[in-house]
């Protein structure tokens, strides 16, 4: 099966790599495709010198302007310390179990999510089904436990998440650890984040046949531990990393010059389309406009980590938030010049951040 982990998607491609800043041969480059052209139209001084750019296009890309400048930024000390939450069973109906944990300041302020563990305790089986499970094969005494994150929501149906699934053996018992950080993070996209986060635990039997068919139902998680002293309690581990030591610190000090051992921050960058020669008589608006960059280092925390991504390198400075670039541009329809707005992505940095280079960035919650 595949690993959970491949199937969080990459959120927009950023501004390319760590240091690199927007260029004129990018915006050139995403002009042309966003007017599906394959070089740069000719246009002549005479072409628009008499165009009157009409009010519902000048309103079109001022509300445009408007949006992308009043798009807002969203949003531990490194230790193998971390903190952990207790979960209760909430309902239980065949072979699915919903989990509740209280979830209200249990994430660090200024923090950032590594990984989130969910650990449940397998009962061991008991006694009087030991010799069902003789007559099954090694495989045939498997099930699947999967756990998906479940949102109730007051505007429609419920929905679910898959973020783990893996297979448990009847003959064993004790922890069992889950990769539960995607269902977090939705968690925290949530506008109403007091609420609790709610994991749906369901088994269900991995083989086909008669002697395997009700196999599954002999797994069992512990609410109570072993002993009775509340051990097998489902936990919930939180792995965090203190931004404000290994973050980056917002935007640069206009008057302090930026060295490459600078802590990493966003620089302003001017880009003047008026100075460039492929813009003339085909960008109308704006005639230059602040891009920013991500410069500096990120410091890096001491090994081991809680976790380990493969392929995983340093972490770096780049840019986490971007907004569009709104343009009014020339274009030729009937053979006559006319203003058009065009709206590039990504391509003004909203917000700079220390990322470990290889890792997946989790998905963004769908409305």
């Amino acid at each position: 099966m595949t690993p959970v982990w491949l199937c969080w998607a990459l959120w927009a491609l950023p501004l390319t790599g760590p240091g690199a800043a927007l260029s004129g041969e990018r915006i050139l480059g995403g002009l042309l495709r966003q007017l599906h052209l394959s070089q740069v139209p000719v246009l002549d001084e005479g072409d628009v010198e008499a165009l009157v750019t009409p009010a519902h296009v000048t309103a079109q890309y001022v509300a445009l302007l408007r949006r992308s400048h009043g798009a807002h930024s969203r949003g531990k000390r490194f230790s193998q310390r971390f903190r952990e939450v207790a979960g209760r069973w909430l309902a239980t109906e065949a072979s699915t179990h919903l989990l509740v944990f209280g979830m209200e300041r249990r994430l660090p302020p200024n923090s950032e999510l590594l990984r989130a563990v969910l650990r449940l305790f397998q009962e061991p089986v008991p006694r009087a089904a030991l010799r069902r499970l003789e007559r099954l094969s090694p495989h045939s005494a498997r099930a699947r436990v999967t756990i998906e994150w479940l949102q109730v929501r007051d505007d429609g149906p419920n929905r679910t998440s898959l973020v783990d699934s893996r297979l448990v053996s009847l003959h064993e018992s004790g922890w069992k650890a889950f990769d539960v950080t995607e269902a977090v993070t939705f968690w925290q996209q949530l506008s109403r984040p007091r609420q609790p986060l709610l994991l749906q635990v369901s088994v269900q039997r991995e083989h086909l046949g008669p002697p395997a068919s009700g196999a599954h139902r002999l797994v069992r998680f512990a609410s109570q531990g072993p002993t009775g002293a509340g051990q097998g309690e489902p936990r919930l581990e939180l792995h965090t990393l203190d931004l404000g030591t290994y973050g980056a610190q917002g935007d640069c000090d206009p008057e302090v010059p930026v060295t490459q051992a600078a802590r990493c921050c966003r620089q302003e960058v001017y880009i003047d389309l008026r100075g460039m020669k492929w813009a003339e008589n085909w960008v109308l608006e704006p005639p230059g406009f602040l891009a920013y960059e991500c410069v500096g280092t990120c410091q890096q925390p001491p090994r081991p980590l809680p976790f380990e991504w493969p392929l995983l390198g340093p972490r770096q400075c780049v840019p986490s938030e971007t907004t569009s670039l709104p343009m009014i541009v020339t274009v030729k329809e009937g053979g006559r010049p006319r203003p058009r707005v065009v709206s590039l992505p990504n391509m003004r940095v909203q917000k700079c951040s220390c990322s470990w280079d290889g890792m997946p960035v989790p998905r963004k919650l769908e409305a």
